[in-house]
């Protein structure tokens, strides 16, 4: 190579003395600190090459992992396919939503007029779908909702369940029954079941065949973990009535039907083919769903419904619907005279629950009556009026329990 040459490839170059030595710092690793780091004396600052090296494999789950996880994904829910709905209409992103976006959609659940439980529950799920440290602020919606509370005092109305009591919970199980098909066998079993259990529907739907064992005149049922006592497992035994009830008798028939088909383990309420066949993983596998063999809660709410018009029973406005079945026992029990902590026990509520006042406090108002300390004004024709009224409503209330009631 010439000089020329060699001054051509030279294009960038410090000139330095014999005795001097050109030195090169690279970068400093970038410190790893804030305001929680906490060092010990003689420690030195944490950096980014003090971390370890991850490969590939640490970065992907297995396959099966996988697909557990997209089998609950948290935005797959009834209030986020709303909101997706919705911000398809808007031209709005919904995940993660901003909180502009997030606030103005609770403004438009207000302006349907839903119920104020409604929206906070579709609210607090939509929130927690968010991925993390992504989540929108909820203080403006929280605005909105103590305006939209204040303004809508009807909003604030809590429609409760119709008790299925026994009066009506012993007419759809034997309706049920009377019908000749496996699904009557098992829905009459889920009712009796759901009645003496005072679960919630989801308990009740979740229940494995494993967790049941029944023994002459009881039924032990253990329950993992529950709304009131999380991480707190618990055996509840459930004791036979002499009555029409009848829950042993219902679940064992529905038990030995399941084994029958070889089914010993597993969901205890699930799935049955339209030949009366229940449901197995390879049967299910083409219309498997997040709760697999399991009945979801708006399943059970469309068979108490069907059994309920089937029996021929006539409600009082309120919905009917599966928690009418833990609302039902919790009636009766507070109509014959069972304490605030008995009921607590009985259903699992936590000590002090306003849910139990709901059961209590109208069973007392029924066998009070402050008129009554008021003298009767002319007793006899009063008398007379009231066995006439008796005597009109006595009727159309026997045949709307089909004549069933008498058994009770």
């Amino acid at each position: 190579m010439s000089l020329r040459e060699l001054d051509d490839e030279i294009v960038d170059a410090e000139l330095v003395d014999d005795a001097e030595v050109a030195i090169v710092k690279s970068p400093a690793p970038r410190l790893l600190v804030g305001r929680d780091t906490v060092l010990h004396p003689g420690q030195e600052l944490p950096t980014a090459s003090d971390g370890p090296t991850y490969s590939e494999r640490d970065l992907y789950v297995s396959p099966e992992t996988a697909a557990i996880l997209q089998n609950t994904d948290p935005t797959d829910t009834g209030p986020m396919r709303a909101l997706k709905v919705w911000c398809a209409q808007e031209g709005r992103v919904p995940v993660p939503c901003t909180t502009a976006t997030y606030t103005e959609y609770s403004r438009h659940l207000m302006a349907r007029g839903l119920k104020v439980s409604t929206i906070k529950n579709y609210m607090s799920q939509i929130k927690t779908a968010m991925p993390p440290g992504k989540k929108p602020d909820n203080s403006l919606y929280l605005r909105l909702l103590a305006d939209y509370r204040k303004n809508n005092k009807r909003a604030l109305r809590r429609r409760e369940a119709f008790p299925l009591t026994l009066a009506y919970l012993v007419p759809m199980m034997e309706k049920a029954e009377a019908d000749g098909r496996p699904i009557g066998i098992r829905d009459a079993a889920l009712f009796a079941f759901g009645y003496m259990f005072l679960g919630r529907s989801r308990e009740d739907v979740d229940m494995e065949i494993e967790d049941l064992t029944i023994v002459v005149d009881r039924m032990n049922v253990w329950l993992a973990e529950d709304k009131t006592h999380k991480g707190e497992d618990q055996t509840i035994p459930l004791r036979d009535r002499p009555d029409d009830v009848q829950l042993i008798r219902r679940m064992s028939c529905w038990l030995e039907y399941l084994a029958s088909h070889g089914i010993t383990t597993g969901p205890v309420f699930r799935h049955l083919l339209k030949n009366g066949v229940p449901a197995t993983e390879e049967t299910r596998a083409k219309t498997a769903t997040a709760r697999g063999l399991r009945l979801r809660p708006h399943v059970v709410n469309e068979r108490v419904k069907h059994w309920f018009a089937k029996a021929g029973l006539v409600g009082d406005g309120r919905p009917i619907t599966s928690h009418g079945l833990r609302a039902g026992a919790a009636t009766d029990l507070a109509a014959n005279d069972a304490t605030a902590q008995e009921l607590e026990e009985a259903g699992r509520w936590a000590s002090g629950s306003t849910a139990v006042r709901l059961y209590v406090r109208p069973a007392q108002a029924q066998k009070k009556n402050a008129f009554d300390k008021i003298p009767v004004h002319n007793p006899s024709k009063t008398s007379t009026l009231h066995a006439d009224a008796v005597h009109s409503e006595a009727a159309p209330a026997a045949d709307s329990l089909g004549g069933l009631a008498k058994g009770l």
